[in-house]
């Protein structure tokens, strides 16, 4: 029997987030280049080699877990759709509208109970990563792999047909200028610019996820303070 969320301790519920990047570890990530967990270790580094604030540091570990989740069905509020358009799209069973893995990372994020700031970190996933396509003349593809070769193969096993015609697709110059007045746009651009990095980084191994645990910790008794 699965224990509710609410009724978890911060070390339970660091376990649990944990317990999801670890299944990720035994996955391809999409640059083909590493595992999801050495993804989001490797993000995670860059953030903390660059003194990062724990927020952020946090929100870099967590980034792909929106993605993580909806590639591990079943999710408890999101079943696998019958059509992916834009980057693994989920799909809210109670309204059938497609939910983008920001947003589902946010979800899952902010149920844990990480603060405001690490769960709008994390929800800002591919927006920002659209805005860095944005911003460079060969465009997205530049910025997020092309291939989808190893998303399909995945999503075709959770038996999830896949269409993203809008893979690529820049921001228009009006969404652009709205998420420049955003107050944390400099560290949502800085969390994408450290995940394209990681996907082209190989070499010596990242610090193991257990570093982060006393953080983790540490943010959900801050976050959970000011909340009850």
């Amino acid at each position: 029997m699965s224990t509710s969320t609410s009724t978890m301790t911060p070390e339970q519920r660091v376990s649990k987030l944990f317990k999801t990047l670890e299944i990720s570890g035994k996955k391809e990530h999409v640059s083909g280049n590493m595992t999801q967990l050495e993804h989001a270790l490797r993000v995670a580094n860059f953030a903390k080699i660059e003194s990062a604030d724990e927020d952020t540091i946090l929100a870099a570990l967590m980034l792909d877990t929106g993605g993580i989740k909806v590639t591990i069905p079943p999710y408890n509020n999101f079943a696998v759709g019958d059509r992916v358009e834009f980057y693994l799209s989920g799909y809210d069973r109670n309204t059938s509208e497609a939910v983008e893995i920001g947003e589902v990372g946010d979800i899952f994020v902010r149920k844990l109970g990480f603060s405001n700031k690490t769960c709008e970190l994390v929800e800002s996933n591919v927006f920002a990563k659209r805005y860095l396509g944005s911003m460079t003349p060969e465009g997205l593809e530049s910025i997020i792999p092309k291939s989808m070769g190893i998303i399909t193969r995945e999503m075709a096993e959770a038996g999830v047909l896949v269409d993203i015609p809008l893979w690529g697709t820049p921001l228009s110059s009006t969404e652009m200028r709205e998420f420049e007045k955003d107050p944390l746009f400099k560290q949502k651009v800085q969390l994408a610019v450290w995940d394209v990095a990681a996907t082209k980084t190989t070499g010596d191994k990242p610090p193991a996820l257990d570093t982060y645990r006393d953080m983790a910790i540490r943010n959900l008794l801050m976050s959970m303070g000011t909340l009850y």
